[in-house]
């Protein structure tokens, strides 16, 4: 059943990894939105992820900062999902001024605490659109606003303190520990646990995240291409496109292929 179809009660997920601010959330959603039925809560962007995927909802709450996924790398991959038609909320404790990076389009936002007076015009507005046919996002515009968020978020989040940039890494390889050079590095990429260090000979494992490794390379030299993926530019030979839109990134002598997300998109785009 489409949004708005047969007077369906509408569907939400609430994402935030701490529980008191999604039941406060669920608890003033209640009272300004009382046909809104809460259909499942995540505590991380992966877990938004995925019931944004099974569930299908017509809304989607998502905090900014969580763990594992981001609500802006949630908020991408959500997007870019076969067919997908919700709508996105953020909910945000950044200021006024950093707000302005939303400005008017297809993602809402709220400050946090959500006041009930400012729920409610949120809710008005999504009824509003939920009850309309879904009108095709521009893409590009997209884009803009979650690279804008992105960048607001690692401006707020490094520390304030500038650095230089790191010009060695030091790896364990096996049994080993190693000092990579920064500039003979092809790539990093994380997973779970670790963050695999790429040089066109051998490769090493790191504990630092994607994230904060990010704030430590010279960004004229590495480019995050996906959320768990940051490649040195130049090692960058050429970067295809699927018929399916995907980008992929491919390295000079390397066989290894990097995907580009939707979040990172645009660095590659012909203008």
């Amino acid at each position: 059943m489409t949004r708005g179809e047969g007077g369906a009660r509408p569907r939400a997920v609430i994402a935030d990894d701490e529980r008191l601010l999604r039941e406060q959330l669920r608890a003033r959603l209640a009272q300004v939105w009382p046909e809104l039925e809460i259909v499942g809560e995540a505590r991380d962007g992966r877990e938004a992820l995925a019931l944004a995927g099974e569930l299908r909802p017509d809304v989607i709450f998502l905090d900014i900062r969580m763990p594992g996924l981001t609500g802006i790398e949630a908020a991408s991959e959500i997007l870019a999902l076969p067919d997908w038609q919700g709508e996105i909320v953020f909910v945000t404790a950044y200021d006024e001024y950093a707000v302005e990076a939303f400005e008017r389009g297809a993602i809402d936002y709220l400050l946090k605490p959500a006041e009930p007076q400012r729920l409610a015009q949120t809710a008005q507005r999504l009824k509003a659109r939920l009850a309309a046919p879904p009108a095709p996002a521009s893409e590009p515009a997209l884009d803009a606003l979650l690279e804008k968020l992105a960048r607001l978020q690692r401006g707020i989040d490094a520390p304030a303190a500038t650095q230089p940039p790191l010009r060695w890494v030091r790896c364990t390889a096996g049994a080993t520990t190693k000092l990579f050079d920064v500039s003979e590095i092809l790539f990093f990429r994380s997973d779970e646990k670790y963050t695999r260090v790429q040089t066109r000979s051998q490769e090493g494992f790191i504990r630092t995240p994607i994230r904060e490794l990010l704030a430590q390379l010279d960004p004229n030299q590495f480019c995050q291409v996906h959320r768990s993926a940051v490649v040195n530019l130049a090692a960058v030979a050429q970067v295809t496109r699927d018929d399916d839109g995907r980008q992929r990134v491919h390295l000079r002598d390397f066989p290894e292929v990097l995907e580009v997300s939707r979040s990172f998109a645009h660095l590659f785009r012909s203008s």
